[in-house]
């Protein structure tokens, strides 16, 4: 998979980053994260320029570009910290969608996802899991005419935001996936902040009613396509991971060149210079395997699919965690504070390790494929 961004990637690349700039900067992130409804203006301005259409097909309406694509336009969405739905709607759900080999549900919502119309997100864990896939809490019953569900999802990614929901249950014995509007009765939502400064949510099902045409696929393909998701989840979380890192050292960088101790400017100190150096290299090797988590996705094995992703995302998250302590080490006291933005950074990064599979889920899996090696 090639890396080296075209005409096209760079041409997107560089809008977004201004875009990011305007619309993203210290005070209009807090803002956001302060309030639980989408902010429509900056959804559609992301929408505008292609982001909810990356990945989807031309028949759909969409640009059909590749993960490389979605990498690179994850960098930038990481440098803003960006927090509207991108990866849970326009990567996760979409994936799902076109993983499921559902043509009829394909085509009735990836068009309206495009145009920024509807956001979906995909409601997976449950109960006491951290990181499991498989449900057993939420039972999916069929009906006249269509299905009966009952149960609950907890942290569910950009839930309240989101006008659509990929909830999975058991249905006789084996997985589904269902695609529910949100609105829809007896479904009942409650959004919660994370540390972040992202939103989560847990959905309550309560005998809630579904048209046969509600089910987005049942059994392996269901498994499938929950997988599929998880994997371009991963990759894009990886992206973005390291988008921030960088935007991280270029403030850290700034601060040095600003503070100055004993009529000198703090980048002047070669030691620090040398714990600069260190953080650029670790961002850089993150940079990588954020490419590795991208190529990854087109490797048809599915061990060696797994081991690039979860040894990527176990980097990322160990060199989120080196660069955003020395961010706040490097501004002194003052990092510690809630005035700066380096603090949204190392919270971003610290999050990240959490989601879609911690640091221990990754390395168990990685483990057992080795074993089986």
């Amino acid at each position: 998979m090639d890396f080296t961004y075209n005409e096209e990637q760079r041409m997107l690349t560089d809008s977004l980053r201004r875009l990011v700039v305007e619309q993203w900067g210290f005070e209009q992130r807090r803002k956001r994260a302060r309030q639980p409804e989408l902010d429509r203006d900056a959804w559609q301005a992301l929408v505008d320029l292609g982001i909810a259409g990356l990945l989807v097909p031309e028949q759909y309406d969409g640009f059909g570009e590749s993960p490389a694509t979605m990498a690179a336009i994850q960098l930038e969405l990481g440098r803003g910290l960006v927090s509207e739905p991108v990866i849970p709607s326009t990567v996760m759900a979409t994936t799902a969608l076109l993983s499921s080999g559902n043509d009829t549900i394909q085509a009735e919502c990836l068009p309206r996802m495009v145009t920024g119309e509807w956001i979906a997100t995909v409601a997976y864990l449950e109960g006491d899991q951290c990181n499991g896939l498989t449900p057993s809490v939420t039972q999916a019953v069929a009906a006249a005419g269509g299905f009966t569900l009952n149960g609950s999802k907890k942290l569910v990614w950009q839930g309240v935001r989101a006008t659509h929901l990929i909830v999975s249950a058991v249905l006789d014995g084996t997985m589904a996936l269902f695609w529910i509007p949100a609105d829809t009765a007896s479904v009942s939502l409650k959004d919660y902040p994370t540390i972040d400064g992202d939103r989560c949510a847990t959905i309550a099902l309560d005998d809630v009613a579904l048209p046969e045409t509600a089910l987005i696929a049942q059994g392996q393909e269901a498994n499938a396509a929950l997988a599929a998701a998880i994997d371009y989840g991963i990759a894009a979380l990886c992206a973005h991971a390291a988008g921030a890192m960088q935007r991280l050292i270029e403030i850290t960088v700034d601060y040095l060149k600003t503070r100055q101790q004993f009529g000198r400017p703090l980048a002047d100190f070669q030691a620090l210079q040398h714990r600069l150096a260190d953080m650029l290299v670790r961002q850089e090797l993150a940079a990588s395997m954020a490419y590795v988590a991208a190529a990854a996705l087109g490797e048809a094995d599915p061990s060696e699919r797994r081991r690039q992703l979860s040894s990527a995302k176990v980097s990322i998250a160990e060199t989120g965690r080196y660069v955003g302590q020395n961010a706040v080490q490097l501004h002194g006291g003052i990092g510690m504070t809630d005035e700066l933005e380096v603090g949204d950074y190392f919270k971003r990064l610290t999050y990240a390790d959490y989601l879609l599979g911690n640091t221990d889920y990754h390395l168990t899996q990685l483990e057992a494929l080795y074993h089986q090696a």
